[in-house]
């Protein structure tokens, strides 16, 4: 019986773990058809302890020290569909090495020391699917090495030392997708390499040495190409139409080479690419037509280029395009239409140019600021280099004064361009003047509702416009009336610390502003600012905000109303124009946008708002106004918090009523609870009671009543309409009590009891 039991648990045994049989030393098996070796210290393919090597679908043999495979490793393992051969020191192949394995799929060599592929050695593989030679030393490549290579999908052949690419060389990998060449040494490809690769998907030819692309006929074959890496090569000039057969291609990438020319139809043909990538190279400008036919591009990357100049109608065609990147390059300006037609255009990197702050940049700058009030770009950052006064300042916190007045060649801003932006000015004057005059400040609706104000400025600026085309007349004739005498300017930022000799400086090297004032009326302007040289000249808002507004506080804060305080610097306006303030609120926390603006016109630091929600919370923001102009992009770093009242102060708190509310009705509920649980403690109490006590059955409080007649001993309970045979009920009272010690002897009679009851 025991020898029974000990053969089934070696046929149980047997079963549970197959492999034991049949894996060699230094090696696992797993489910019998698995042989994994790896990271063993092998030297040699294992050949001893290999029980029916048929079974074997995957053999692993990566990261041992094997030097050469000979013609019999791989005899007995004719299912094999896996050989994983990868990080060894294999340095030749046998030409019959492979020859067994007719049913294999996926094989890996990557890693190795293999200077070439024998002619024939994958000659058997018919079924291959993926070869991995890749990080070897192949230096050449014949048509022969992949001959009968049918199914063959996935070619890595990058990180060798190939130096040329033969005719036909992949003609008999007709349904190849996936070809690596990167990081070799490929300095020519034979117009006919690729031929036949009709098929291929990918293409990376990256890291490698070629110094120009030219022929029309190097990937004219390539008609379902889909990506196409170029990168870090030593390419110098594109030509053209050099691409005009890749028509499914969706991403071409030329970075990091030394490209300078590129044909006018390069791109010709690349009607479905998304993504273009230029950077890193040596362009100098962006022509016209030269995108035109990407007509699906969504990610153009020029940084890291030269380019200084870009045609205004460079980016017309590209409607779909959503990134641009122009980082690290020589441009000085843009024009303000350049991106009217990209209405898809969110992201713009115009990082590290040398962007020259003057009127050529009024345009963009306008785009740019629609582009954000609408929420259709990110952010873009537009740092000045030129001119000094202005470097290092964001383009963003510029105003059209110190853009058109910035110092340098007069030439540049034309007359035309001085009217348009006087006439930019004057209807922000205006626009100021009808939020002034509408009561904005009101929160309840009425005169302060946006609509109607919309409809109050267009009005405004109907009545105006013959005012201003007026006036721009006439003061181009004073302006020629009074040459050589000094107008009335708008100066640039000057810091907190200018003195006088700096300040003069300044008014000499300014040139006249927008709007000329009386010959007269400059003297006495010129005379008040030399007058006050103790306090600095601010005429930039943005520069004002930031160091000369302090201490925002909110007193007087009713239901409906607060009074906000402020503290101004002493400083001196340009020009003896004065300072004036506006005033921003805005519902704190509401879902929908609510802001409102006041403009103190009696330069006083404070100011009441009127007509605000009750019990609502309101963030308010000072800002300058100065010359009529204020920061495009305000700072907001003087804000304070209001939270008006309710507007009941004796009203009931519900909060406190529904938590009184709920207290006393717990305590009605624990009442009703204790009068249920007393009534069932008092009947349990009650049933538990014991029997009446003998000495209380009877009591001589009253005289004894006839129990028979129901008449007393006294004739005091006769009554004649009584009925004779009513028995009067049995009061405890009349019951006669004894004492508990004559019930206690057993031995006293009953007789004697009775006689003592009645003697008693």
């Amino acid at each position: 019986m025991e020898s029974l039991c000990a053969v089934r648990l070696t046929i149980l045994l047997c079963f549970i773990c197959p492999a034991n049989a049949i894996c060699p030393d230094r090696c696992d098996c797993q489910h019998s058809q698995h042989l994994l070796c790896t990271n063993r210290g092998l030297r040699s393919v294992p050949k001893a302890g290999v029980h029916n090597p048929e079974e074997i679908l995957i053999f692993s043999l990566g990261g041992n020290f094997i030097h050469n495979i000979s013609a019999f490793d791989f005899v007995r393992f004719g299912q094999m569909i896996r050989l994983d051969l990868q990080y060894n020191q294999i340095q030749s192949i046998h030409p019959k090495a492979f020859e067994k394995l007719c049913r294999l799929e996926e094989l890996y060599l990557g890693n190795n020391l293999i200077t070439s592929v024998s002619t024939g050695t994958l000659l058997s593989l018919k079924k291959l699917r993926i070869l991995y030679a890749n990080s070897n030393e192949i230096k050449k490549l014949t048509a022969e090495s992949f001959a009968s290579l049918d199914s063959l999908i996935k070619l890595r052949l990058d990180s060798n030392a190939i130096e040329i690419l033969q005719d036909a060389l992949f003609k008999s990998l007709a349904n190849l997708l996936y070809l690596h060449l990167e990081t070799n040494k490929i300095r020519h490809i034979h117009r006919n390499a690729f031929a036949k690769l009709s098929k291929l998907r990918f293409l990376n030819l990256s890291g490698n040495k070629q110094t120009a692309i030219r022929s029309v006929f190097t990937f004219a074959q390539l008609t379902s190409l889909t990506t196409l890496l170029l990168c870090d090569n030593d390419i110098q000039q594109v030509g053209d139409h050099v691409f005009q057969n890749l028509h499914k291609l969706s991403k071409l990438a030329l970075s990091n080479n030394k490209i300078s020319q590129v044909g006018t139809e390069a791109l010709k043909g690349l009607s479905g690419v998304r993504e273009l990538l230029m950077d890193g190279n040596l362009l100098t400008d962006i022509p016209l037509g030269l995108l035109d036919p990407l007509e699906k591009i969504e990610e153009l990357d020029f940084s890291n280029n030269l380019i200084s100049k870009v045609d205004p109608l460079a980016f017309k065609e590209l409607k779909y395009l959503k990134v641009l990147k122009l980082k690290n390059n020589q441009l000085t300006a843009l024009s303000g239409n350049i991106f009217s037609s990209n209405n898809g255009l969110y992201s713009l990197d115009l990082n590290e140019n040398n962007w020259t702050c003057d009127c050529r940049l009024g345009g963009f700058k306008q785009w740019m600021n629609l582009a954000h009030s609408q929420g259709k770009l990110l952010t873009v950052f537009v740092q000045c280099h030129h001119p000094h006064v202005l470097k290092g300042k964001y383009l963003d916190y510029l105003n059209s004064s110190q853009l058109h007045f910035s110092g340098n060649n007069s030439k540049v801003c034309l007359p035309s361009q001085l009217g348009s932006i006087e006439s930019v000015t004057s209807g922000r004057v205006e626009e100021q003047q009808s939020v002034q005059e509408v009561n904005i400040q009101a929160d309840q609706g009425g005169p302060g509702e946006p609509e109607k104000l919309s409809v109050e400025k267009s009005k405004r600026k109907k009545e105006a416009s013959t005012h201003r085309t007026r006036s721009s007349t006439l003061g181009r004739k004073n302006a020629s009336a009074s040459a050589g005498r000094p107008e009335r300017g708008k100066l640039l930022v000057t810091p907190a610390n200018l003195n006088a000799t700096a300040q003069a400086e300044v008014t000499k090297v300014n040139p006249p502003a927008l709007t000329t004032s009386h010959p007269s009326e400059a003297k006495a302007e010129k005379f008040n600012l030399l007058k006050n040289v103790d306090f600095p000249v601010v005429v930039d808002p943005c520069e004002f905000n930031r160091f000369f507004i302090l201490n925002i506080t909110a007193n007087q804060v009713t239901s409906t109303a607060a009074t906000i305080h402020w503290t101004v610097l002493d400083h001196q306006g340009p020009m003896n124009s004065q300072v004036h303030f506006r005033v921003l609120f805005d519902r704190f926390g509401q879902p929908v946008r609510f802001h409102r603006f006041i403009y103190v016109r009696d330069q006083s630091n404070s100011v009441t708002l009127q007509e605000l929600k009750e019990d609502t919370t309101y963030m308010v923001c000072i800002e300058s106004v100065i010359a009529d102009l204020v920061c495009q992009v305000a700072s907001r770093d003087h804000c304070t918090g209001v939270v008006t009242l309710p507007e009941k102060q004796g009203s009931v708190d519900f909060q406190l009523l529904t938590v009184i509310m709920l207290g006393v009705n717990a305590l009605l509920v624990f009442v009703v609870v204790s009068v249920w649980l007393s009534k069932s403690l008092r009947k349990k109490l009650n049933k538990r009671k014991s029997a009446v006590h003998v000495r209380q059955m009877y009591s001589t409080r009253r005289p004894l009543r006839s129990m028979g007649t129901g008449v007393s001993a006294d004739f005091t309970g006769y009554q004649s309409n009584r009925p004779r045979n009513v028995m009067c009920a049995i009061d405890e009272a009349d019951l006669i009590e004894f004492p508990c010690d004559r019930f206690l002897d057993g031995n006293v009679r009953r007789e004697e009891v009775m006689q003592q009851r009645f003697s008693d």
